[in-house]
Formats: C-alpha cells, structure tokens, sequence
C-alpha cells in the first residue's frame, strides 16, 4: 500500500482508536497487515503501524521507483492528492471505484476530483458486492490521447 501523510493519519488513528464497529473485520484486518509506504515530509513515525515506512521525496518519483522495483502490484486507497499527481504522471494502471448507494450532500468533506484534469475510463472489470453496492475497475487516459 501507498499513502499520502493524511490519508496514513487518518486511517492509523481509526485503527488505533478502534471505535469502529468495522475496525476488525476481515478488510482492515488484512489491510493493517500490509507493507505500507507512507510518502511524507511531515510524518516522524509510523503512527504504530507494525510494516510501514515513511519515505521522503516528490510522490511521482517514490512511487516510480517503487514501480520499477515491486515485484506486487502497488496499490493506494484515498490519499486523493497523491492519487491525482501519480494519474496526471501516467503512473496509475488500473483505478478501482467503489460506488455506494448513499449521496453525502450534507456530510461529504470534498469533492475528490475537484480541480483535476479530465480522464477518459475504460471500463476493465464491475461486480455486484452486496447486492447494491458496485465496484468499478477502469483504466484512466488522459483526455485528447
């Protein structure tokens, strides 16, 4: 896994805090036992994050040579800033959405691709989890390639 320091914070501190009557099931079990990358020039520790490594540097070039070196596909979960400069950088290869069947008008902190360029998807793969909530799997190209 690939975070950004807020995405990383975040989620260490959900985990940690253990508050979440979803904090243990079998995602976040298997989630907190991954080998994580955080790229920061904030963060000090791993936030007790048992696998995690904290590397300094512009993002693109991390996760470039990350790429060149992994012998698993790298993936990343929120961390939208990141995200967004590793697409524009044509360093994304598959983008997966999650789509839930709620609209949080009222409770939605940002929009996660405000201000991002335009991507043409093609859609790669789609399954039904629970009978209402779908998961995309697309290909990102950046519009007028």
């Amino acid at each position: 896994m690939v975070y950004g320091a807020t995405t990383f914070r975040e989620v260490a501190e959900i985990m940690a805090a253990a508050t979440d009557p979803n904090t243990f099931d079998e995602w976040n079990v298997r989630l907190m036992r991954m080998p994580a990358t955080v790229i920061s020039s904030t963060l000090q520790d791993t936030l007790g994050w048992r696998d995690a490594q904290i590397v300094r540097g512009d993002a693109v070039d991390v996760v470039r040579q990350l790429k060149e070196d992994s012998d698993i596909p790298l993936r990343s979960q929120a961390s939208l800033l990141l995200n967004r400069a590793l697409m524009e950088a044509g360093l994304i290869d598959r983008l997966q959405i999650t789509v839930f069947p709620v609209i949080s008008g009222h409770t939605g902190t940002s929009p996660i691709f405000r201000g991002a360029e335009d991507f043409d998807l093609q859609l790669l793969e789609h399954r039904v989890l629970d009978g209402r909530t779908v998961e995309l799997v697309y290909r990102p190209t950046p519009r007028g390639t």
